[in-house]
């Protein structure tokens, strides 16, 4: 099978395949978007074991082709393995280090970190996986970053996820990365799922389920806040507008979004900012005025710091 193309996905498949892990994979890489056009994703499924393989739920499956696939591969994702104590292929693990020194991308979801490190591709890295397994991982391997509790770290051409459902956020990152903050954000509509959550987000909220009345003063916050971007907010401002103190302000707003006000409307203005560079012309002083930021100057900085480019670079990457 030859799927030659700049943006080739393959995900592994194997007998004791964690279901979902790789169902997120295939909805998101390999379902057909005609919408897209005709350079979206290509994709394929490798077996890592010979005939056909079983599946979690009673699913057995048959593979496109095996570990050869790998080498066509532009990006290659290892859903959950079998298990945290299951042995990892040297064939498998060959052919993960050979695709990564060619510049393959290559993404673990949940306990398929495992496999990723049984190959040597995390050793001096940043990784996670699902907060149960953090420990075992960094006990077992010693020479790696493990990032605990958050949904998914990308160092390198090797990104990591926690467990299931950060493995879409994960995905989404890479094809925000590929066809820009627009096309994710289709995608994530599609699949009816928050557009973007950061991958420093905490895996784990402790939080007590929130009263009703509580939740829709919130919601009607979260909107009010994105629709004034550009006016200065502050703890007591907001505190005031929600009839709380400070104190109790700040907890409630932590425990529903994992994040402080401040960082939550800096993720928000960053996709404001994204959303007019690929979808207008304007210019960067209006861009950064609407946004929240300010001023061009405090734009560009931010795009540095939390984009790793400029917002022109960014709009000549993703717009056509």
């Amino acid at each position: 099978m030859t799927i030659a193309t700049s943006h080739n996905v393959v995900v592994l498949a194997y007998d004791g395949l964690c279901t979902f892990e790789f169902g997120v994979a295939v909805e998101i890489f390999g379902l057909p978007r005609p919408e897209m056009g005709g350079d979206w994703y290509r994709f394929a499924v490798a077996a890592v074991d010979e005939g056909e393989m079983r599946a979690t739920g009673g699913i057995r499956l048959v593979a496109d082709g095996g570990l050869d696939l790998l080498n066509e591969a532009s990006t290659i994702v290892v859903p959950g393995w079998r298990g945290i104590d299951a042995s990892v292929p040297q064939a498998l693990c060959e052919a993960l280090r050979q695709a990564h020194a060619r510049g393959c991308r290559i993404i673990s979801i949940c306990s398929g970190v495992f496999v990723l490190a049984a190959a040597g591709l995390l050793n001096g890295r940043q990784a996670t996986t699902h907060w149960r397994y953090t420990d075992t991982l960094q006990q077992r391997f010693p020479a790696i970053d493990v990032v605990a509790d958050v949904l998914y770290v990308a160092q390198d051409n090797v990104f990591t996820s926690a467990g299931s459902a950060a493995g879409i956020d994960l995905c989404l990152h890479v094809v925000r990365l590929d066809f820009g903050l627009a096309a994710a954000n289709r995608v994530a509509r599609r699949l009816v799922v928050q557009p973007h959550r950061d991958g420093a987000q905490k895996q784990q909220v402790e939080r007590p389920v929130a009263r009703d009345r509580e939740s829709l003063r919130l919601g009607a916050l979260f909107d009010y806040l994105r629709q004034n971007l550009a006016d200065n907010h502050t703890v007591a401002s907001l505190a005031q507008r929600m009839g709380m103190s400070e104190r109790t302000f700040l907890r409630r707003f932590q425990e529903a979004t994992g994040k402080t006000p401040a960082r939550w409307l800096l993720d928000e203005r960053l996709s404001q900012a994204q959303h007019y560079l690929i979808t207008t012309r304007i210019g960067m002083e209006i861009i950064a005025e609407r946004s929240g930021f300010g001023n061009g100057k405090n734009l560009r900085r931010h795009f540095q710091q939390h984009m790793a480019m400029s917002p022109v670079a960014y709009r000549k990457k993703f717009t056509p």
